[in-house]
């Protein structure tokens, strides 16, 4: 008996995409599935039920993700949602798992199989599969058309016999896919394009595609690459002196798109308010970390904000679903790929393979506990019961997590190999966090800058 695939509506008000494209679905049904797509699912891509239907998909409703043995989702299902998915289940989404530790408590909870796609290997194989970079690819684009259009006047110089028109200054900040892509379109559209990263890997591909790079090149500027090829957390004296070369390039600046990331941290901050209250009248920034705090302070999610010197600051949320109707094609060509490889071509059963290097990166819950590395030990910590400490709210400090208390340490004898007293040790949940500055192979940045 084949196997049940669906592919939801999303519910986030700020989501236009779509988990699966009627070349997708027509692939699946091709390998022996039955697509389930609930109504109105594609709407918002431009991709209206009929289009699925004339493929081999079966239109249904939100409670036929009951009976799928796979459910295919752009965001993390809902904990209202993931209680309606069969328990063993596989999830396929951009999971978002940093600090929405309880959603993914939650999917655990419900007995799923979770893959968050933004953690797969940056390796040959897979790049078929990042979500990243696809996602990434048309936010950076889409950050230069958002820039131009709120900066109203023309890009490219313009020598006309009632005078000339100066090209715009736009200045990129994080050169990773979404970085490049906004060099690309910014010189594409006639603009003085030029560009910083902390890695110095990225200054070539800069200067191939005829834009200026700016960076302060010390020492840690040139070890300032993690192996997987993503950017490390520099130290705040190197922040301190980039600040302070970059603070004077973007007074001159039209256009500053932000699009700096850290896997698991705030968006850092690069742009302050004095930088902004630097820039011209009529100038713009765009910013597309403000989900993750943002890049340029002052920005607020979802709005455009317009400062006492006439600045704009563009905080839209989810460019790449701004243009839905590519974001959506390119998104589920990324879940097919992936799910391709766990069917089984004798059987055409889905059949994962918990060895496989791709599973291992992306795996985030699966029999009913949370198993990805970066996660599993808080949530190990979160499930262990607190002693009851006199003194200590009845072991709600989080103190109380690590050790005996201090005063019960004093009174025991000293072991003959001394330990640390309970205050050096970090709780469970602490050395988690902590886990999370150095990614797994497989975690990466959002998809809205992927630097």
């Amino acid at each position: 008996m084949g196997q049940t695939i669906f592919i939801p509506r999303e519910l986030d008000a700020i989501e236009s995409r779509v988990g699966a494209s009627p070349d997708t679905v027509k692939r699946l049904v091709g390998l022996g599935f039955e697509v389930v797509v609930e109504t109105g699912a594609g709407t918002l891509s431009r991709i209206p039920d009929a289009d699925y239907a004339a493929v081999g998909a079966v239109i249904g409703k939100a409670g036929d993700a009951a009976k799928a043995d796979v459910v295919l989702k752009v965001r993390r299902p809902s904990e209202a949602e993931v209680k309606g998915y069969k328990p063993g289940a596989a999830v396929l989404a951009t999971m978002d798992p940093y600090g929405n530790e309880a959603g993914v408590a939650a999917m655990a909870k419900a007995g799923v199989t979770a893959f968050a796609m933004e953690f797969m290997p940056r390796i040959t194989r897979a790049q078929v599969m990042d979500v990243l970079s696809s996602q990434a690819n048309l936010a950076g684009y889409q950050a230069v058309i958002d820039g131009a259009a709120e900066y109203d006047r023309a890009l490219p110089m313009m020598m006309t016999a009632a005078g000339t028109v100066p090209a715009a200054k736009v200045f990129i900040m994080g050169v990773g896919v979404a970085g490049l892509q906004a060099i690309a379109t910014a010189r594409r559209m006639g603009a003085i394009v030029t560009a910083t990263d902390v890695r110095p890997a990225v200054k070539e591909q800069v200067a191939s595609l005829g834009a200026k790079f700016l960076a302060v090149e010390d020492e840690e500027f040139k070890a300032a690459e993690t192996a997987g090829g993503y950017a490390k957390e520099m130290s705040k004296e190197y922040q301190a002196k980039q600040a302070a070369l970059t603070a004077e390039h973007i007074a001159k600046q039209d256009i500053v798109i932000t699009t700096a990331l850290i896997p698991g941290r705030p968006a850092p901050k690069l742009v302050s308010a004095a930088m902004v209250a630097s820039m011209k009248p009529g100038s713009v920034l765009v910013d597309l970390a403000v989900e993750r705090g943002g890049n340029v302070e002052g920005a607020v999610p979802g709005k455009v904000v317009t400062t006492a010197n006439g600045a704009k600051i563009v905080g839209h949320l989810n460019v790449p679903g701004r243009v839905a109707a590519s974001a959506s094609l390119l998104y589920a060509k990324n879940l097919f790929a992936f799910l391709e490889t766990m069917v089984d071509k004798t059987t055409k059963q889905i059949a994962i393979n918990r060895d496989d290097e791709l599973v291992k990166a992306t795996m985030l819950t699966d029999g009913g506990k949370v198993v990805h590395p970066n996660f599993a030990n808080a949530a190990a910590a979160a499930d262990k019961p607190k002693p009851i400490v006199a003194g200590q709210n009845r072991g709600d400090d989080p103190a109380s997590d690590s050790a005996t208390p201090a005063k019960a340490t004093a009174k025991k004898p000293a072991p003959a190999k001394a330990d640390k007293p309970a205050a050096a040790k970090k709780p469970a949940a602490q050395k988690a966090t902590a886990k999370k500055s150095a990614p797994s192979a497989g975690a990466k940045t959002s998809s809205e800058g992927d630097a």
